[in-house]
């Protein structure tokens, strides 16, 4: 049986004022992949950044965020996000991402949003592993009933809420209605800011993979700061581990 998967989300849309490490051009990008693969990450996460220092869909500096990283972290898969908090025009969206020129190995796509199906068949179609996000109860049932599941590399049980007994119990209930419905794909468990050391820990005690980095929290499980996403995905390696 493989060990549950531990993966590294690098940056999201935090700003310098949230965490001074918060990686964007590609160069930092990489030295942050390579410390969090040091640290144990088999999979890293990442949101590119243009030259203006804004998250983008468009293909050069998402090319040149997967050449730095994959040259820093060969072997790695990496997964971009296809967010709609990058592009809210679905239409919009897709026609940015079709024009990638480098392809990842991986995307995550939250299922609960718009345009969100036709998105993973144009990247399904290309080769590219769909990483389904589930942000809540509905996004769940959404997913179950697209029937995707089955084209799917696995599911992200990603609840936002800040409230740490409220997200423990949003992951259980995703959990179940995965599950429920017969859908046995790998699941990586992780949660938003204060939350994100708890739901881990019902994951890892569930037999479920993690996600740790400075996109879900600037905070180590005694409240300190870390110096960047290594410190975060030892500290979920010790989680796996005990």
């Amino acid at each position: 049986m493989m060990p549950a998967l531990l993966k590294a989300c690098l940056n999201g849309d935090r700003t310098s004022d949230e965490h001074p490490a918060i990686p964007r051009t590609p160069d930092e990008l990489a030295a942050e992949g390579r410390a969090a693969v040091e640290a144990g990450a088999r999979v890293l996460h990442l949101h590119p950044y243009d030259a203006a220092g804004v998250q983008t869909l468009a293909a050069e500096p998402c090319a040149a965020a997967l050449r730095a990283v994959g040259a820093a972290c060969p072997g790695i898969p990496i997964s971009l996000s296809t967010s709609e908090g990058i592009e809210p025009d679905p239409r919009r969206r897709l026609e940015l991402i079709s024009g990638w020129t480098e392809l990842p190995e991986l995307v995550t796509a939250n299922q609960g949003e718009r345009g969100i199906l036709e998105l993973c068949d144009h990247l399904l179609g290309r080769g590219v592993g769909i990483e389904a996000g589930l942000l809540s109860v509905d996004d769940a049932r959404m997913f179950v009933a697209s029937g995707i599941a089955d084209r799917c590399v696995r599911v992200l049980v990603e609840p936002l809420d800040a409230d740490e007994e409220i997200a423990v119990a949003h992951a259980a209930a995703m959990e179940d209605i995965v599950s429920g419905a017969g859908i046995g794909l790998e699941q990586v468990h992780h949660g938003d800011g204060p939350a994100t050391w708890r739901v881990m820990s019902r994951a890892v005690a569930r037999g479920h993979g993690i996600r740790a980095g400075l996109e879900d929290t600037t905070v180590l499980p005694d409240g300190r700061q870390p110096q960047g996403n290594a410190e975060l995905v030892r500290a979920a390696a010790a989680l796996l581990a005990s």
